[in-house]
Order: C-alpha cells, then sequence, then structure tokens
C-alpha cells in the first residue's frame, strides 16, 4: 500500500494509550469559534434535541454517501481517483439535488499501511476531496468505514470481501480460513463466518498482537491513528473547511463478534460506548472538542432481523454525541414482497426520534436505500420515497393535516450512497485477476448508488429526480414545529410507473386543496427566534421561481422574485440550484409562521388569499400556545 511520504509512529502498548486518553479526558477543551456559522452543534428544542448552525438555525442535513468506491483498491481506498473527479461529484450533487451534506468515507488501511506508520501522502489526498465539497457550501461528516473488519479476512476465490482493517492487523491475528455458509447477503458474515467474528472480538476487547513494530493493542493502534489523523487534518484544512466537517463516526455499522453470554444493550454498555469514550477523547486532543461524535448502534438494532442493542442501556449521550444509525428494510430485502406506500417507514423512523431524545441528543440516518437492479429493485424508487416521508415526518400523509405537530421531528439523513464510476469499476475482487468486478458498485454484487456517469462524461441520476431533489428546511430560524413535502415521484423508473399522492389534504381546506391538486408542495411551520438570520429551503428544480407559489403568514405570492422577505436565491456553489429565503422584515421571537410552497405558477391571487385564511384557521387550530 502507499508508503511514500509515511510517517513513523513510535511503537504504542496498551497502558501508553490508557494514560493519554485519561489525561486528554480531563484536559480543559479548546474554544469554539464564536463566529464559524458553518459549524454544527447539538441543541436543544422543546422535548428533544437538534442540530444547530452558528447563528442559532434548527438545521437539517441531506446528502449522501461518498462512496462505498473507498472500499475499492481500484480508487487507492478513497472515494475519489482524483481531485478533478470529486470536484465533478460535488458540483453534480450540489446542482442536481441541492444536498447540503455528505457522509465522507475514509479507510483505517489506507491511514495506517504499517504499525509504524501513517500515510500522510493518503490523507493529503483526502483533504483535497473534503474541500470539493467544502467549497461548495456542502458540509461533511467523516466516517472511519468498515463491513466486515477487513479485505484481507478473505480468500482470493472467496464470494465475499470486506474493507477496513489494514493487512498487518490480519497477518498478526492468525485468524481462521473464512466461510459465511449459506450466506444469501454478504452481511450475514457477521452472524456466522468465524474469522470474522474472531477478529471483531478481538477488537472490542483490544487484543494485543505482535507485530513488526512490536506489540500492540488493536484498538489502541485504532485509537492512534485516528488521533494522528485528526491532528493533521486540523492543521492542514484552512479554517472555513475545517468549520464545514460536522463530526467523525468512529466506526460504521459495529457489529459484536460475539456477546459472551450477555444481550447486545449490554455488550453496547461494556464494549462499545467505552470504545466511543475513547474516540471522543481522541477527538478533544486532536482539537475536535467542538465537533460530535456521530455514534451508531450494533448494526441490526432496528432492520426487524438479528435485532440487539440500540444504546438503550448506555444512559444518556449529551450533546457530543450524536444517535448515528442506519436504516435498511430488512424484510422487503428479503422475504416481504409488498411495496411501499403511504405511512410504511413511520415506525422504524420514529423509534430512531424517540431513541434519540432518550439519549438526550440529536438523531441522524447516515446510511439509507435500497439496491437498483436485481432482486426487489422494482420497488426501490417507493421504498427510497417512503424512507424520505417518514424522515421529513412520522405519520401517514393522509393524517399529516389534521395532526401536523405529531409527525416529530425533520431527520438529517445521507442516502447510500453516490458513486459517480457505477458500472464502470475494475476491481480485483480480494485481489484476484480472475475476479475482475464491474458492475454496480463494483463491491459484494452490490448497486446502490443513484448515479452513474454517462458516456459523455455527464453525472446523471438513476432515481426520479423527483425524489432525490427535494424541498427541505436546510435553516430554519427558530424552531421547526412542522414540516410536509409531497414529491408525487413515480414508482418504476424514468418517470414510469403509477403517481399518487401521499400528503393529501382534507376536503375542509378546499382553496389549499384545489391549490396543491397533482402539484409537488411542501409545507413548513415554525417558531421564530431572536436570531437575525433568515430562514432558508432548498428548493428542488422543477420548482422554477417564476413557476413557484408561496403562501404564508408573512406574504403571498404568485411567483418568487430575487429580492424581499420571500425570495429565491441561488445556492452556495451552485450555478443551477436554489433556495427559497424568508427573512420577516421585522422580528417577533415567540411568533409562529408558516409556508406553503406549491410547484405551480396557476394560482391566481384571489385562490390564494383564500388559501391563506384556510391556512391561518389551521395554523391557529393546530399550533396555538
Amino acid at each position: 500500500m502507499r508508503t511514500s511520504n509515511a510517517r513513523p509512529l513510535r511503537p504504542l502498548t496498551a497502558a501508553a494509550v490508557a494514560a493519554v486518553v485519561a489525561v486528554t479526558a480531563l484536559s480543559p477543551a479548546p474554544r469554539a469559534r464564536a463566529d464559524a456559522s458553518d459549524a454544527i452543534v447539538v441543541a436543544p428544542k422543546q422535548r428533544s434535541w437538534v442540530f444547530r448552525d452558528g447563528d442559532g438555525r434548527e438545521v437539517t442535513l441531506r446528502g449522501f454517501n461518498v462512496s462505498g468506491s473507498t472500499k475499492l483498491y481500484e480508487n487507492n481506498l478513497l472515494p475519489f481517483r482524483s481531485t478533478a473527479d470529486a470536484v465533478t461529484s460535488a458540483q453534480a450533487m450540489r446542482d442536481l439535488t441541492g444536498a447540503n451534506a455528505v457522509r465522507f468515507l475514509i479507510s483505517w488501511e489506507g491511514v495506517q499501511p504499517a504499525p509504524d506508520r501513517i500515510d500522510h501522502a493518503y490523507l493529503d489526498k483526502a483533504i483535497e476531496q473534503i474541500r470539493a465539497f467544502t467549497d461548495r457550501g456542502v458540509r461533511v461528516l467523516l466516517d472511519y468505514h468498515q463491513d466486515l473488519y477487513s479485505a484481507h479476512l478473505f480468500d482470493r476465490d472467496s464470494w465475499y470481501t470486506g474493507d477496513g482493517a489494514p493487512k498487518w492487523v490480519i497477518d498478526a491475528g492468525d485468524y481462521p480460513k473464512e466461510s459465511c455458509g449459506i450466506c444469501l447477503l454478504w452481511g450475514q458474515n457477521m452472524m456466522t463466518n468465524g474469522a470474522v467474528r474472531r477478529a471483531a472480538h478481538d477488537f472490542w476487547h483490544n487484543r494485543v498482537l505482535t507485530t513488526s513494530a512490536g506489540p500492540v493493542g488493536v484498538q489502541d493502534a485504532f485509537i492512534r491513528q485516528a488521533s494522528a489523523t485528526m491532528t493533521y487534518l486540523r492543521q492542514k484544512l484552512p479554517a472555513q473547511a475545517f468549520d464545514g466537517i460536522v463530526g467523525f463516526d468512529p466506526f460504521n455499522e459495529p457489529f459484536d463478534g460475539g456477546l459472551d453470554g450477555a444481550s447486545g444493550a449490554d455488550w453496547e454498555k461494556t464494549y462499545l460506548m467505552p470504545f466511543y469514550q475513547r474516540f471522543r477523547a481522541a477527538m478533544d486532543a486532536a482539537g475536535w472538542s467542538a465537533k460530535p461524535a456521530f455514534v451508531e448502534p450494533l448494526v441490526f438494532w432496528n432492520t426487524g432481523f438479528f435485532e440487539q442493542g440500540g444504546m438503550s442501556s448506555v444512559g444518556t449521550l449529551g450533546t457530543r454525541m450524536v444517535f448515528n444509525t442506519h436504516y435498511y428494510d430488512g424484510a422487503r430485502m428479503t422475504l416481504d414482497p409488498s411495496p411501499a406506500s403511504d405511512g410504511s417507514y413511520d415506525a422504524p423512523m420514529n423509534r430512531i426520534r424517540d431513541r434519540a431524545a432518550s439519549l438526550g441528543t440529536a438523531a441522524i440516518v447516515s446510511e439509507f436505500g435500497n439496491r437498483l437492479t436485481g432482486a426487489t429493485s422494482d420497488r426501490t424508487p417507493w421504498m427510497v420515497r417512503g424512507m424520505y416521508q417518514a424522515m421529513d415526518y412520522g405519520v401517514p400523509g393522509r393524517n399529516w393535516w389534521d395532526r401536523p405537530a405529531s409527525g416529530g421531528g425533520v431527520l438529517s439523513a445521507l442516502q447510500w450512497h453516490w458513486d459517480i464510476y457505477s458500472g464502470r469499476h475494475r476491481e480485483l475482487m480480494n485481489g484476484n485477476p480472475g475476479k475482475v468486478q464491474t458492475e454496480g458498485d463494483g463491491w459484494n454484487d452490490e448497486d446502490h448508488s443513484v448515479v452513474r456517469t454517462d458516456d459523455a462524461g455527464q453525472v446523471t441520476l438513476r432515481l426520479d429526480q423527483r425524489v432525490l431533489d427535494r424541498l427541505y428546511p436546510a435553516a430554519v430560524a427558530g424552531d421547526t414545529l412542522a414540516f410536509a413535502y409531497e414529491d408525487l415521484a413515480r414508482s418504476g423508473y424514468g418517470g414510469a410507473g403509477q403517481q399518487q399522492a401521499w400528503l393529501t389534504v382534507p376536503s375542509s381546506m378546499p382553496n389549499v386543496a384545489a391549490l396543491v391538486k397533482d402539484r409537488q408542495y411542501g409545507v413548513l411551520v415554525w417558531r421564530e427566534s431572536s436570531t437575525g438570520a433568515p430562514t432558508e429551503l432548498h428548493l428542488p428544480q422543477s420548482f422554477a421561481p417564476a413557476g413557484t407559489a408561496v403562501v404564508s403568514d408573512l406574504g403571498t405570492l404568485g411567483g418568487v422574485p430575487s429580492g424581499g422577505v420571500i425570495r429565491a436565491e441561488r445556492e452556495t456553489g451552485s450555478g443551477t440550484a436554489r433556495r427559497l429565503v424568508i427573512a420577516p422584515s421585522a422580528r417577533t421571537p415567540g411568533a409562529v409562521h408558516y409556508a406553503l410552497v406549491v410547484n405551480t405558477a396557476s394560482g391566481t391571487p384571489e385562490r390564494l388569499a383564500a388559501a391563506r385564511a384556510e391556512l391561518d384557521a389551521w395554523k391557529a387550530r393546530n399550533f396555538t400556545g
């Protein structure tokens, strides 16, 4: 692996790491920049917790993972093969979807190719790729990614592969021959593959390995290289780019490797949380104290199969950790033949909301989605649509207007995934030239990327743009009280399939119902705070400003101008994407506002005025006190 510019590390012992962590955990944390409006913190909101920016606005993070290509040696364990490709990808994402955040994958193996080496050339390339996003106003969640612990556990002829831990860790572990047995999905290796499970067990128990640099605890080694990585990034990233990093995900999809007779919840308390606390202390020592750790529960806690854990026994996390979870519909990926529909995913998403509230922190769904080819892919468009719907609000759309406040908070979410090389890979699976992977994601027969690069070199969407380019409240000047969006995405690919509205207006509001009939639209209700910053919603490309109606207590518009209290502006870093900006001329902290945003140019002044009267009465019924 990459050894140029690699610098030596002193041999690390378990006792040494424990001493460092103990000291740094007690050291005063560096002060955050007071003027860093791009920086994100976890802050209270009534009976829950949310993300807020430096202006105190409630922030929703929406975007994608970049990318599964980090698992591939053809990409040198980075999301992109070059900085130019990262720029192309970031620009396309910003323009086509208005995404304001990405989960950016890096590899332990990429950072630490030998027990006494940190590959700074690898980190320099990662920094250049990170800046492609932060320079365009996209926030970055860094992720130490692993799947099945390491690629080096797998044989050249294996059906599966992994990613994560370096070869020197596996060589020192002396693991048995891997075998998944009868496995329908690669993830079953976590449950049945003895080599994978033993290696994971060693990590959580910090087994001391004999390496070329001497004895080292395997978890100690991970913490040491993570400390070096974060210190280097803090030193090398410009201040604005560093402010654009929202935090760090210490370990993707943790699995136990053996519960030792305990429950999953007890295992999380005994092994997972101490690891997160060590990582949190390392963040503080490296100058990352103002950024939260985005910590994940056991991988299967909310899938419908093999459920364990969910951090129900760890106490509160507090504002320096975020409840970071994934969601995949295990039933519809395997045995359940039913299509997704209105309200299909309310229960699992509300479970995430409730768990985060009980942990005393904000939540993010940092992976979700479904495959775009093969089994179950015919249902993917509405599965993804349904997941977004439930992350926007947690009640069926047919009921939302009658009890909007019961929909819960808007969940931040990063879809899996965004790979501009989709279908154009050339990965030697487990180094075997006889098993060259070219299709889909180039990894374990997966195909989740929502984009591909066409023959003309243009990045194009593979899913309906109406699913991916969504109206969402990017920054709310106060507290979001309710939000819902009707995307009208079709059930098939390429504009094919059924169109059906899920967010239906009751007959008691006939003018609103007529205005939104067969049209995309969204509704935001918020309580104003004293911040001087405006409220901002991403405006999908289908909502051309001249063809967008806004009905609000702050004004009614048939067409959105480029100036005024309600206006359209370009998204930072994009030449085409726009945001809707709402900036009241006079501040009234505590006031409740609403905005109905409709993709239509046909609303007459009389119809808009009548809709406003209905919405005024609706607000009074549902958002008083």
